[in-house]
């Protein structure tokens, strides 16, 4: 994966990604095509081109919306029942970023160009679900269960990044996650992937970083108490004793995307 990909796949939730502009103005794929995905693909994968090409292949009409808007899933409301069941292949393209002249190479794309491909292949992606699933949404604000992210009274542990490496964005697997060069935004996107709750960054750190962090993935994240027998810490242990942050539990609106209208794609 490339710079841009690996800091897009880590969702983002507080704020959601601005609402789609009308037909008229709205960025667009030149080309798409969609597709049922083979019923008997065991893989999926959603990889980019940066920032001009989407490729989606096995993937659910949830999973589509939920990259489309930067949202986790239960950020999106008035679902249909079909939307997590049926798997879609979609590939589609367009020539360039609007306002950069010449595609820079993904190792070498600043932050500002990197956040303007990600803002524009999201755009087009919600201009491509309106025009061929007819979605139609709005926006609200609901209350929820959130995690605050803050410095631990140990102190930070994270380690600063002065010159970032070749390695861009989030690693990881189960009980796992590496991130390099990352800011306390995109990691507090990370830590509400892991959790399944909106995250809030409060540490107000303004740089970059390097981490690792390994916990047991069997210890559940209902809430901070260590599960009796398990294996290792628990995410919340591990956060505050392998990087000196905390996870505090609370509630506060979160941002929801409502669908009003969804219907299956239109022929290619």
């Amino acid at each position: 994966m490339n710079r841009a990909v690996c800091s897009w796949l880590a969702v983002a939730l507080i704020p959601l990604t601005a609402a789609p502009q009308s037909s008229s103005t709205a960025l667009e794929f030149e080309v798409a095509s969609i597709r049922r995905a083979d019923p008997d693909a065991k893989n999926n994968s959603l990889y980019t081109d940066r920032g001009t090409g989407l490729h989606v292949e096995n993937f659910t009409l949830r999973d589509i919306i939920t990259f489309a808007w930067d949202i986790r899933d239960f950020q999106l409301a008035g679902a249909p029942a079909w939307i997590d069941t049926e798997r879609y292949d979609i590939v589609a393209k367009t020539a360039r970023v609007a306002g950069l002249a010449v595609m820079p190479d993904p190792k070498t794309m600043t932050d500002q160009e990197s956040d303007l491909a990600d803002h524009q292949l999201r755009e087009r992606t919600r201009s491509l679900l309106a025009s061929r699933f007819g979605l139609v949404v709005h926006q609200e604000s609901r209350e929820h269960a959130i995690f605050d992210l803050t410095i631990a009274k140990a102190g930070l542990k994270l380690k600063p990044v002065v010159t970032p490496g070749e390695q861009l964005g989030f690693r990881g697997g189960r009980g796992r996650s590496a991130g390099f060069a990352i800011t306390a935004p995109m990691l507090a996107k990370e830590l509400s992937r892991i959790t399944g709750r909106p995250v809030a960054d409060k540490t107000g750190l303004t740089g970059k970083y390097d981490y690792i962090l390994e916990w047991s993935p069997d210890t559940g994240v209902a809430d901070a108490d260590a599960v009796a027998g398990s294996s290792g810490p628990t995410i919340f242990t591990a956060l505050q004793e392998q990087l000196g942050l905390k996870l505090e539990s609370t509630k506060g609106p979160v941002d929801t995307i409502v669908i009003d209208h969804i219907d299956r794609p239109s022929p290619n």
